[in-house]
């Protein structure tokens, strides 16, 4: 079983894309379960929201606490909440963010970790050029694609279509297609 956590605020889409990688797993035949947590609903509180894949079918129904993904849609909360708790040691990690992972104030925290599985992207700028609203999410899932080969970027963009419809759906496809680009690269270099 493949467990993701993703962390960000209240009105990013958080708990739409776990939603979108569970509907992501569907299409190539996993088993896939996705479901939020959060205290206040409100716009820009911290939400977490949490997406199982596997093989078979999956009968757990708590909370993620042992991640071998995480996807940080918004970097402020790095230092305002335990993020990488429990995160597995061969674990991946995704930030949306134009910093780097010294500014962030990651050295420490680096210094233990595969090098090779965690990365920066800038999906609300991503988002702001291709749909024009700070909606990180469908990047993020590309980027997530990019990074771990967990699901395919074919697979996101139908994922996304299904979610939405026209314009909305093409404009974030375009975003993830960029994100995917974009990690793609920071990962052959």
């Amino acid at each position: 079983m493949f467990q993701i956590r993703i962390h960000g605020r209240g009105g990013q889409g958080v708990v739409t894309a776990a939603e979108m990688l569970s509907i992501a797993a569907f299409r190539e035949g996993k088993h896939a379960q996705a479901f939020p947590s959060f205290g206040s609903e409100r716009t820009g509180a911290p939400v977490v929201a949490y997406c199982r894949l596997d093989d078979r079918e999956i009968r757990l129904r708590e909370p993620i606490m042992c991640p071998d993904a995480l996807i940080i849609q918004d970097p402020t909360l790095l230092h305002q909440v335990d993020i990488f708790a429990g995160l597995a040691e061969h674990g991946y990690i995704l930030i949306n963010t134009t910093r780097s992972l010294e500014a962030l104030g990651l050295e420490e925290f680096m210094r233990s970790f595969r090098v090779e599985r965690i990365c920066t992207v800038p999906a609300t700028e991503i988002a702001m050029k291709h749909v024009g609203r700070p909606l990180p999410n469908a990047a993020l899932l590309s980027g997530f694609s990019a990074l771990s080969g967990v699901i395919s970027l074919d697979s996101v963009a139908a994922a996304i279509r299904e979610k939405f419809s026209g314009k909305v759906a093409e404009a974030n496809v375009a975003a993830a297609r960029a994100a995917f680009e974009e990690v793609s690269h920071v990962e052959a270099g």
